[in-house]
């Protein structure tokens, strides 16, 4: 997948939520920038992250990010790829220490724009997220990465309460909870 190919699928991505329609036309308009995903826009960039399920969906896999302070789903910053997709799997990989990763479909599960506040190095910004679904053993090591305080697999009935509230997160949760989608 290249930024014409991510284009064309962001065009054709179709989703019964609202705050996801909402997103698609300026993720499409993001991907005409030629700093779209580049972390030196300082606007905002294209960011690729992996929703990690176990294979009969009962846990995903969450990260306790060292910046944000909050658990969230695993991934990062394009830094000029432009093969989301790509960027999903090496970021899943670099944060878990998982080698049974398997991307159980090479379309766009879920897309979501949300705020990063200023720090130190960078101004508050957006980062325009494409993520993916990815499917691990929960049986294999976990490895913590020097960018997260903590790594676990969480059971679905539980996430609501870890992510507190994370409207993003839930709506992952409800489409790989649901019969009606098929992933």
């Amino acid at each position: 997948m290249n930024r014409e190919g991510l284009k064309k699928i962001l065009k054709s991505y179709r989703t019964p939520f609202e705050e996801e329609k909402n997103f698609v036309e300026e993720f499409v308009a993001l991907t005409e920038d030629p700093l779209a995903f580049l972390r030196e826009r300082n606007e905002g960039h294209f960011t690729a992250s992996a929703w990690i399920v176990n294979k009969t969906r009962t846990h995903a896999l969450l990260t306790h990010h060292r910046k944000l302070n909050r658990w969230l789903q695993l991934g990062g910053h394009a830094d000029g790829n432009e093969n989301l997709m790509e960027v999903a799997m090496t970021e899943a990989r670099e944060e878990s220490g998982l080698i049974s990763l398997k991307l159980v479909d090479s379309y766009i599960f879920d897309i979501d724009k949300h705020i990063i506040p200023a720090n130190a190095k960078d101004p508050q910004h957006y980062h325009y997220d494409v993520r993916f679904l990815i499917e691990a053993a929960m049986d294999e090591p976990l490895t913590i990465s020097q960018e997260s305080k903590d790594l676990a697999w969480v059971s679905y009935e539980t996430v609501p309460d870890v992510v507190a509230g994370n409207e993003s997160i839930l709506r992952m949760l409800e489409k790989t909870s649901k019969s009606e989608f098929v992933y």
